[in-house]
């Protein structure tokens, strides 16, 4: 089998951070993965390198040559099969594989983008899934989003298979000593965009009393982009720099997150956030908006969910947090790890790849 990995950038994002796992993990399996995209954001490039996964990227060109020049990668590349993650991506696989194709397409939805139900371009793109084989999502809630723009589409054709975690790499290693300093201690790990809502947690911060913003450290990494600009003034407006610290995205986040006591997220939407898979893995309670399919995952578990277009709700879900001593929290990370394990396996979940990609 001759698979084709397909998605706008290798960035730090969620969306690369999966289809790099999967890839990885097929490869594993003796078969022929490649992969193809038209951004130059090399953040795992050294991550295909050491698997020897072969990397072309069609980057400078418009957007009608970026289409052309890869649907001729595409065509001629005799693949088995083709798999793509990303509403762009998807949609230029779903158009090489006119008039006529030979490979089997599979499309990853991501992102349960609500906006996709306003926005004429994103549902566009969703209609085209009729000229695809398999539409695989990581939550039941994105599956649902895209049947209310396309209810014609066949139940069959979707398919859900949780986001996966390789627990060699993602466990805990050492015994984590709570309150260093005396505070409580988040690490929120997700890309500086307006829907991570780093804004909303900084309104939320501001109408914290004085006695939480005094023992509350908040450590957040990410890729910048044009909102972290704006989130920069409204830090300083609110004075909150003794509370909160923007740092750029790390290949070392395993270690930072192994040094918090809670990992946090604070999205408007998520497709299913791997950052939450990999907390519960190390062990770690969570503190994170009630979307996608995480009130499901984590409902009766301890962890604390929110409303995160509320800034209400944001402050009373941290103030829910210094409810817990270390005791409750070590307690919940055990629960975390134990449900990580059951949902989260990745030699399960590459199987179910495989029965997909493989048509059995």
């Amino acid at each position: 089998m001759k698979l084709l990995c397909v998605i706008d950038s290798i960035g730090s994002g969620g969306a690369q951070r999966q289809l790099i796992a999967i890839a990885k993990g097929i490869k594993a399996k003796g078969y022929s993965v490649s992969f193809l995209v038209y951004h130059h954001e090399p953040f795992y490039l050294q991550e295909l390198k050491d698997e020897n996964i072969d990397y072309t990227c069609l980057d400078g060109f418009s957007y009608i040559k970026r289409i052309l020049k890869m649907r001729k990668h595409i065509r001629n590349g005799k693949f088995d099969i083709v798999l793509s993650f990303l509403e762009g991506a998807n949609f230029i696989t779903t158009l090489a594989g006119f008039p006529f194709r030979t490979w089997r397409l599979v499309l990853g939805e991501r992102n349960a983008n609500p906006n996709i139900l306003k926005s004429k371009k994103l549902r566009f793109y969703r209609w085209f899934h009729f000229f695809t084989d398999i539409v695989v999502s990581n939550s039941q809630s994105n599956i649902d989003l895209v049947k209310k723009i396309n209810p014609f589409l066949n139940d069959n054709k979707f398919h859900v298979i949780y986001n996966f975690v390789d627990f060699t790499y993602w466990r805990p290693t050492r015994k984590h000593e709570y309150f260093r300093n005396k505070k409580y201690n988040i690490l929120v790990a997700a890309t500086h965009e307006d829907r991570k809502n780093a804004n909303g947690l900084l309104e939320a911060l501001k109408n914290l009393d004085e006695y939480y913003l005094k023992r509350l450290n908040i450590d957040w990494y990410g890729r910048f982009d044009n909102s972290y600009y704006e989130t920069l003034n409204l830090l300083k407006k609110y004075d909150l720099n003794d509370v909160i610290t923007f740092h750029p995205a790390t290949i070392n986040i395993k270690e930072k997150m192994e040094d918090a006591d809670v990992i946090g997220l604070f999205s408007f939407y998520e497709g299913f956030p791997n950052v939450i898979c990999e907390a519960l893995s190390l062990g770690k309670p969570v503190i994170c908006s009630a979307v996608s399919d995480l009130p499901v995952i984590l409902k009766n578990t301890g962890n604390i969910l929110f409303d995160p277009q509320k800034t209400i709700s944001i402050v009373k879900a941290i103030e829910d947090l210094f409810m817990l001593n270390s005791q409750n929290l070590e307690e919940i990370g055990k629960y975390n790890l134990k449900l990580a394990r059951k949902s989260f396996d990745s030699s399960i979940l590459i199987n179910s790849y495989l029965k997909l990609l493989r048509n059995e």
